[in-house]
């Protein structure tokens, strides 16, 4: 019976069109495999006796199929529950067998493999998970339902739709938000995370600023509880303030990035981190090596890009900090791995460009530092990008770099106004950001309404659709994940915010006048706060109520 102590993979239904195929996975090696092949999607539910978790069959960073990984009462024995047919089936069973699952043939002794997990046969959600693909006539039909299980927007509607999806699925819950203003949730392009604590600090530029209050901040997190506080503590002050993605640098420490995505994928949320790679300039207790930036992000994107719903960002903080050897590293890196991100900041300071200068001298000007060392890209993100000259925005503009403009960190530290409306008359693709701690707000309401401000000191009023654009979708571009986050597409997660349009006295009073929707929105852009937040929901649920 050598079978019954190896990792053994059988087939519990039959492979056929529509409807739900399981297979039992047991053998003590069984919790090894699956974290090489299952991404979890439903935070904080796991396997486990009678547990469910929600996610995807992972190959090489691709995604094979949705899956739903059931406990069972043996430790070492899951289900994986995927949706059947004869492709699909060969091919998560030839990926188990590639990581030392054998296949077990028909009939195979256990007579438990004849059966389905119990929660399976007697659970409503799964119940109705499986007659709904059954149901489903259409590959469009069927794409719907997956969507609205893997909380994607399944449909939108006007009100004569809405009622008559409301007839033909009657055990559906509603929730009605009222007057409220439904939007994609807010996507925020740029902060960073370990400075949550030390928000508002007073009274210096930016390189005093960082030598004052942020290294001493960020060496705190070596220790790996405090990383998980500050960042639980930074996703709920986000999502408190209707932001539902984010893209934060982290510190030196890889437990930090471990930290901030491992708080993410307890509440579901999207979001794009990496380490901060720093190897001068900065105090020695936060300077890694070329060498070791380059190991450390390797394995961390390795571990964490495409997992659910994390994105890896290679994570240069800026060139003052690290050498050009670092740099080359970090370029070569990326390039090894170009369905990764980049984040670093650029002009933001005319004090910081003239150091760049000086430790650049071969250097065309602040941008060519990163591109003589591979980067500057398409999906590279430049946070600032103040003070810009004409080669570095024809170069931007060229290759379609993302700028991401932080207008509250660029008033509270004194950096100057940038020039949104004539750089998106360029071409340049432009998202917004709150760049806490430098940013003085966790509201992309308040980014918003600093953005309008920075706009009427350069000439420019805008109008409150292009902000409410830039921190939906124009954010959600820059990121290259338009498809999931940053509209209200059906297919696209269901990260949404609902605004209360009269959510204080002084608000209520001017949009009480107003004689459009866009004057009803604007009172609540220059003046609203969490208060305004009147429901949230990440992936289709309220990561406040732990509701769908």
């Amino acid at each position: 019976m050598k079978w019954i102590f190896a990792l053994v993979a059988a087939l519990v239904t039959a492979p056929a069109r529509g409807g739900i195929g399981v297979i039992r996975l047991s053998g003590p090696a069984t919790e090894a495999i699956l974290q090489r092949v299952f991404s979890a999607r439903a935070r904080g539910v796991g396997p486990g006796r009678d547990r469910l978790a929600l996610g995807w069959i992972v190959r090489d960073g691709e995604v094979l199929d949705e899956a739903i990984v059931a406990g069972t009462a043996d430790p070492q024995t899951v289900e994986i529950n995927i949706h059947a047919g004869p492709q699909v089936t060969r091919a998560v069973l030839a990926l188990l067998s590639e990581c030392g699952a054998e296949i077990a043939p028909p009939g195979r002794g256990d007579p438990a493999l004849a059966m389905a997990h119990p929660r399976w046969r007697n659970g409503a959600i799964a119940r109705e998970v499986v007659d709904a693909l059954g149901r489903a006539a259409t590959p469009m039909a069927a794409a719907a339902v997956a969507a609205q299980w893997s909380g994607g927007l399944s449909a939108l509607a006007d009100r004569p739709q809405a009622d008559a999806l409301r007839r033909a699925h009657p055990q559906a819950r509603v929730t009605d938000m009222g007057a409220a203003l439904i939007l994609p949730g807010f996507v925020d392009a740029h902060m960073h995370y370990p400075q949550t604590a030390m928000i508002a600090s007073w009274g210096k530029r930016l390189i005093d600023w960082l030598n004052t209050y942020t290294f001493p901040e960020e060496a705190k997190f070596a220790d790996p509880a405090y990383a998980a506080e500050i960042a639980g503590r930074t996703l709920d002050l986000a999502l408190a303030n209707g932001t539902t993605t984010l893209t934060s640098f982290c510190t030196i420490h890889p437990a930090s990035v471990t930290a901030f995505f491992e708080a993410a994928e307890a509440r579901g949320m999207a979001v794009v981190a990496g380490k901060t790679c720093m190897d001068r300039n900065a105090p020695d207790t936060l300077r890694d090596t070329a060498q070791s930036a380059y190991d450390d992000s390797r394995d961390l994107l390795r571990h964490w890009h495409g997992r659910g719903r994390a994105r890896y960002a290679i994570t240069p903080r800026f060139s003052p900090t690290s050498t050009p050897d670092q740099l080359s590293a970090l370029g070569a890196l990326w390039a090894e791995h170009p369905d990764c991100l980049m984040q670093t900041h650029l002009s933001e300071q005319t004090d910081e460009i003239a150091w760049v200068r000086e430790l650049y001298p071969e250097a065309r000007d602040y941008l060519d530092t990163y591109e003589a060392h591979g980067l500057l890209g398409a999906r590279g993100l430049y946070g600032h990008a103040i003070h810009l000259d004409p080669r570095e925005r024809d170069r931007l503009r060229d290759v379609g770099g993302g700028l991401v403009h932080c207008p509250t960190s660029n008033t509270f530290i004194g950096s100057g106004l940038f020039q949104l409306a004539t750089l998106k008359a360029e071409g340049q693709r432009i998202g917004l950001a709150t760049d806490t701690g430098g940013g003085s707000s966790f509201s992309m309401l308040r980014t918003m309404a600093a953005t309008y401000e920075i706009g009427q000191l350069t000439g420019t009023a805008l109008h409150p659709a292009q902000l409410l654009w830039l921190a939906t979708e124009g954010s959600a571009r820059v990121l290259h994940d338009v498809d999931e986050i940053g509209t209200l597409a059906p297919g696209s997660a269901a990260d949404l915010v609902m605004l209360d349009l009269a959510s204080t006295p002084a608000i209520a009073q001017r949009a009480a006048q107003a004689d459009t929707l866009w004057e009803a929105v604007f009172p609540t852009i220059m003046m609203g706060d969490d208060r305004a937040i009147a429901g949230l929901r990440v992936a289709g649920r309220d990561p406040r109520a732990g509701l769908a």
